[in-house]
């Protein structure tokens, strides 16, 4: 079955990473295009789904970086908007376990600068799912107007929402203030271990889970690393394990685990509507099949995600790990 549209809406980020074993006094940074939905929606195209990219992207080097990478991995940017704003910036630390801290700079730039009137034009019937999340959905100006949209796209899509918490940048209260009318909105919630604690803090999983289903949101699905991942569909719950994984960096595995679930889903006719028709069954094998997305992303640099023909050489999660003990 070919997979309808999935459309993303949020924002690019340019990822600079130190380079290390420079003279004293000289920093290089090496400059990846990333920013979550941007990299959900670059992994649902390497993968094979129509995906369609709402973007505001700056005329500026990051600018012009963003669009590049875009569109090379075969994403629809037919209605990204041309922002004279300058695009946001993440500097990121890595430690010793290929994990990212950021420092953003993040004021005024154009991905959150989005007006009704940019989005009004966005014509949904071939949409199968909205996805968004992220700082777009709490930074202002633009926030209200992507909230917005949400709303008026959930009658005729599936809606998939990832907080993915960023509490350097925004509050975490911002978030825990707005995360019920969110789980009202969506029917997929994807979120990580770490976005938990800091949206329901000292809470276990399956607690979590419940409380979000209560707000609204049918399938609750939180990543936990190297422990894999625990899915929750209406309370029904299944745990499925990680491919082990040589890490580069963690950098969008996390968006690239969601990629993976949602065309997972969508080549299986499961997107489009209030996912009325998926089962416990669907959901495992639509994580187990997101799992092995992330691990390749972990396997290399960057928010990195591998392409189709990647995928289709493995049959089982050995032939993924023989892959990436393989991998430089």
């Amino acid at each position: 079955m070919h997979p309808r549209q999935i459309t993303v809406l949020g924002e690019c980020v340019a990822d600079a990473f130190a380079e290390s074993a420079r003279p004293r006094n000289e920093l290089a940074l090496r400059v990846l295009p990333g920013g979550g939905p941007a990299n959900t929606a670059a992994a649902l195209a390497r993968l094979g789904s129509p995906a369609r990219f709402l973007a505001r992207l700056s005329g500026d080097v990051f600018g012009r970086l963003f669009r590049s990478h875009l569109e090379a991995s075969g994403v629809d940017l037919s209605h990204a908007v041309e922002a004279a704003e300058p695009s946001t910036l993440a500097v990121a630390e890595l430690d010793a376990q290929g994990q990212a801290a950021f420092s953003f700079h993040a004021q005024a730039t154009a991905d959150w600068q989005w007006t009704s009137a940019e989005l009004a034009g966005v014509d949904l019937a071939d949409t199968a799912c909205v996805h968004t999340g992220s700082l777009a959905l709490v930074k202002e100006p633009g926030a209200a107007v992507v909230e917005a949209f949400l709303a008026a796209a959930a009658p005729r899509a599936t809606i998939s929402i990832d907080p993915n918490v960023r509490p350097l940048l925004v509050r975490p209260e911002v978030y825990r203030a707005r995360l019920a009318h969110w789980c009202g909105l969506a029917d997929v919630l994807r979120l990580s271990e770490d976005d938990l604690d800091l949206l329901l803090p000292g809470t276990l999983p399956e607690q979590a889970c419940d409380t979000w289903h209560e707000a609204g949101a049918r399938l609750v699905v939180i990543t936990r690393g190297a422990d894999g991942a625990l899915a929750s569909l209406d309370g029904e719950r299944v745990q499925v394990p990680a491919v082990a994984t040589p890490v580069v960096d963690t950098v969008g595995a996390g968006d690239s685990f969601t990629a993976g679930l949602l065309h997972h889903l969508g080549t299986h006719g499961l997107l489009g509507g209030r996912l009325t028709d998926l089962r416990l069954g669907d959901v495992e094998a639509a994580c187990l099949f997101a799992v092995k997305v992330a691990a390749l992303t972990c396997s290399v640099a960057g928010p990195n995600p591998p392409w189709q023909d990647q995928l289709a050489q493995f049959t089982t999660d050995e032939d993924v790990v023989r892959h990436l003990d393989s991998t430089p």
